[in-house]
């Protein structure tokens, strides 16, 4: 329910009825899908502003609603937005003509569904982007018929019931008046045409169930959770109406070495506290294969190394995030007598100067890492 029917419409309190007929008007044509790109939130800001002209155009709706709001009028036994048929009676009413089937309404041979299937990708095939061939069932155009609807060799005729033209008049009430608007045929489903002796496989649909194998291209950078729209790739539609989409929803399966924090990979390498402190040589996993890094002496805890450009594409670009190595420094345990007496002879020898400032805690390095 809007909170202001006027703020809806645009116009002030003391609005005339032909400047709120106005306001609703181009708000209207503003909504068309010819204007919007069908934008899916056109329609439901169209019937917003529907319900606000269906009260304020009318005088006692009117003042109901400015004395007592829109739950005055429900109060009233008036419910707002309940009366009006489809969004095409009412483009028909403003201007003359429908739209057909301009929010989704039928207007024609029904289109295919869409589809939905699955697929998971490693994080090497997301660095590169992938092919991925996917099977699923649809439903497809009829192999028997070729999709006409008729036996091979049968004639297809006109249809006696619209008589070719597809569409029957129908009478529909609206809070504007009678509307007379055009309905798909329910015996050729728009198209027209019927087979004289319907397809034995498909019952004359031009349609059947059938399995069905894509290759479809997963571009590089994609993250874990996306879909793709595929267009065209989705159930049959009816004869001479276009086939739903195929989404696919891509999953990106865990990796061991490394967690992605968006176009940056992050993993870990653990060295003693002595190769810390001595300083030395790792080998660490990249999507490249195995690379070696220099750690200088008195390397810190959480301490990171950051190899520039390792990481992953951001999605339709060429660029790549980077990889970023967090040291791990492991203190040794169970010491035998021997090693406690070295250590007790390096600590009794360690000054200030020895130990490393401290800006930060490992737990800040760490949460910095996976920013």
């Amino acid at each position: 329910m809007p909170s202001d029917y006027y703020e809806v419409l645009g116009v002030s309190r003391d609005a005339s009825e032909t400047e709120i007929k106005k306001a609703f008007r181009g708000l209207a044509r503003e909504l068309h899908p010819d204007v919007t790109g069908h934008d899916p939130e056109a329609e439901a800001r169209f019937k917003e502003a529907a319900e606000a002209y269906e009260v304020l155009s009318d005088a006692e709706r009117r003042r109901t609603y400015d004395q007592y709001g829109a739950e005055g009028l429900r109060s009233g036994g008036f419910d707002p937005g309940a009366g009006f048929g489809s969004i095409d009676d009412i483009f028909q009413s403003l201007f003359g003509q429908a739209f057909g089937g301009a929010f989704g309404g039928a207007g024609g041979p029904a289109p295919g569904g869409d589809v939905l299937v699955e697929t998971e990708l490693t994080l090497d095939e997301v660095a590169t982007g992938v092919e991925r061939e996917l099977t699923y069932d649809a439903v497809v155009v009829c192999s028997h018929c070729r999709g006409n609807g008729a036996e091979p060799g049968t004639p297809i005729e006109t249809c006696d019931r619209c008589g070719g033209a597809g569409q029957l008049r129908q009478m529909s009430r609206t809070p504007f008046g009678q509307i007379v608007r055009a309905v798909p045929c329910d015996v050729c489903n728009g198209s027209g045409k019927v087979p004289e002796t319907p397809c034995e496989v498909c019952d004359g649909s031009g349609r059947d169930r059938g399995r069905v194998t894509k290759t479809v291209e997963v571009p590089a950078g994609i993250e874990d959770g996306q879909r793709l729209r595929v267009g065209g790739l989705g159930h049959a539609g009816d004869p001479g109406a276009p086939a739903g989409d195929l989404y696919v929803q891509v999953g990106v399966a865990p990796d061991g070495r490394f967690e992605r924090s968006g176009t940056d990979l992050v993993s870990a390498v653990r060295i003693p506290a002595t190769e810390a402190m001595l300083g030395t040589t790792v080998t660490v996993p990249t999507l490249e294969g195995e690379r070696e890094i220099e750690l200088e002496a008195g390397t810190q805890p959480g301490h990171e190394e950051t190899l520039r450009g390792a990481g992953l594409p951001r999605l339709g670009g060429r660029r790549r995030g980077d990889q970023r190595i967090v040291v791990e420094v492991v203190v040794p345990t169970n010491l035998s007598e021997e090693q406690r007496e070295l250590a007790e002879r390096l600590d009794t020898t360690l000054e200030d100067d020895n130990l490393a400032p401290q800006h930060e805690g490992l737990f800040g390095r760490f949460r910095k890492a996976f920013r």
